[in-house]
Protein backbone atom coordinates (compact mmCIF):
# COMPACT_ATOMS: atom_id res chain seq x y z
CA UNK A 1 0.00 0.00 0.00
CA UNK A 2 1.36 3.43 -0.93
CA UNK A 3 1.46 5.96 1.86
CA UNK A 4 1.91 9.61 1.12
CA UNK A 5 4.62 11.61 2.92
CA UNK A 6 2.01 13.43 5.00
CA UNK A 7 0.90 10.15 6.58
CA UNK A 8 4.47 9.05 7.18
CA UNK A 9 5.44 12.39 8.74
CA UNK A 10 2.32 12.19 10.92
CA UNK A 11 3.36 8.73 12.08
CA UNK A 12 6.87 10.01 12.79
CA UNK A 13 5.52 12.98 14.74
CA UNK A 14 3.34 10.67 16.83
CA UNK A 15 6.22 8.24 17.43
CA UNK A 16 8.50 11.09 18.51
CA UNK A 17 5.83 12.58 20.76
CA UNK A 18 5.27 9.22 22.48
CA UNK A 19 8.98 9.17 23.32
CA UNK A 20 9.11 12.85 24.31
CA UNK A 21 11.59 13.58 21.52
CA UNK A 22 11.91 16.49 19.09
CA UNK A 23 12.52 16.20 15.37
CA UNK A 24 15.71 18.14 14.73
CA UNK A 25 16.82 18.92 11.22
CA UNK A 26 20.35 19.80 10.21
CA UNK A 27 21.02 23.42 9.37
CA UNK A 28 21.19 24.10 5.63
CA UNK A 29 24.63 25.11 4.36
CA UNK A 30 26.20 23.84 7.58
CA UNK A 31 28.29 20.84 6.51
CA UNK A 32 29.82 20.17 9.91
CA UNK A 33 26.48 19.04 11.33
CA UNK A 34 25.78 16.90 8.28
CA UNK A 35 29.29 15.48 8.42
CA UNK A 36 28.69 13.91 11.82
CA UNK A 37 25.85 11.71 10.62
CA UNK A 38 27.63 11.03 7.34
CA UNK A 39 30.67 9.83 9.29
CA UNK A 40 28.44 7.55 11.34
CA UNK A 41 26.94 6.10 8.17
CA UNK A 42 30.42 5.58 6.73
CA UNK A 43 31.50 3.71 9.89
CA UNK A 44 28.38 1.54 9.73
CA UNK A 45 28.86 0.85 6.03
CA UNK A 46 32.50 -0.13 6.46
CA UNK A 47 31.57 -2.55 9.23
CA UNK A 48 28.61 -4.05 7.36
CA UNK A 49 30.51 -4.57 4.09
CA UNK A 50 32.98 -6.94 5.79
CA UNK A 51 30.54 -9.85 5.38
CA UNK A 52 27.97 -11.19 2.93
CA UNK A 53 24.34 -11.37 3.98
CA UNK A 54 22.06 -13.83 2.26
CA UNK A 55 18.89 -13.02 4.18
CA UNK A 56 17.51 -9.61 5.17
CA UNK A 57 17.29 -10.75 8.79
CA UNK A 58 21.03 -11.37 8.92
CA UNK A 59 21.75 -7.83 7.75
CA UNK A 60 19.24 -6.38 10.22
CA UNK A 61 20.86 -8.36 13.06
CA UNK A 62 24.30 -7.10 12.09
CA UNK A 63 23.09 -3.49 11.97
CA UNK A 64 21.44 -3.92 15.38
CA UNK A 65 24.66 -5.38 16.80
CA UNK A 66 26.66 -2.47 15.37
CA UNK A 67 24.32 0.13 16.88
CA UNK A 68 24.50 -1.57 20.29
CA UNK A 69 28.29 -1.74 20.11
CA UNK A 70 28.52 1.89 18.94
CA UNK A 71 26.32 3.18 21.77
CA UNK A 72 27.24 0.88 24.67
CA UNK A 73 30.83 -0.31 24.17
CA UNK A 74 32.73 1.93 21.76
CA UNK A 75 34.52 4.84 23.39
CA UNK A 76 34.12 8.16 21.58
CA UNK A 77 37.01 10.58 21.63
CA UNK A 78 34.65 13.53 21.17
CA UNK A 79 32.87 12.52 24.40
CA UNK A 80 36.06 12.23 26.43
CA UNK A 81 36.55 8.52 25.71
CA UNK A 82 33.30 7.34 27.24
CA UNK A 83 30.34 5.72 25.52
CA UNK A 84 27.24 7.63 24.43
CA UNK A 85 25.27 5.54 26.94
CA UNK A 86 27.55 6.74 29.75
CA UNK A 87 26.90 10.35 28.77
CA UNK A 88 23.16 9.82 28.38
CA UNK A 89 22.82 8.32 31.86
CA UNK A 90 25.20 10.85 33.45
CA UNK A 91 27.94 8.35 34.32
CA UNK A 92 30.61 10.14 32.27
CA UNK A 93 31.73 12.52 35.03
CA UNK A 94 32.24 9.70 37.56
CA UNK A 95 34.10 7.60 34.98
CA UNK A 96 36.43 10.47 34.07
CA UNK A 97 37.11 11.25 37.75
CA UNK A 98 37.89 7.58 38.46
CA UNK A 99 40.29 7.53 35.51
CA UNK A 100 42.04 10.66 36.85
CA UNK A 101 42.47 9.03 40.28
CA UNK A 102 43.85 5.84 38.71
CA UNK A 103 46.23 7.85 36.53
CA UNK A 104 47.45 9.85 39.52
CA UNK A 105 48.01 6.69 41.58
CA UNK A 106 49.84 5.04 38.67
CA UNK A 107 52.17 8.01 38.26
CA UNK A 108 52.88 8.03 42.00
CA UNK A 109 53.71 4.31 41.96
CA UNK A 110 55.99 4.73 38.94
CA UNK A 111 57.84 7.61 40.61
CA UNK A 112 58.27 5.59 43.78
CA UNK A 113 59.57 2.58 41.82
CA UNK A 114 61.93 4.83 39.85
CA UNK A 115 63.24 6.39 43.07
CA UNK A 116 63.79 2.93 44.59
CA UNK A 117 65.69 1.74 41.52
CA UNK A 118 67.80 4.90 41.42
CA UNK A 119 68.79 4.57 45.10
Amino acid sequence: MYRSPSYISGDLAEWLEDRKMDHVRGAPNHPQTQGKIERWHQTLKNRILLENYYLPGHLENQIDAFVKHYNHQRYHESLGNVTPTDVYFGRDTAIKERRKRIKKQTIQKRRLNHQRQAA
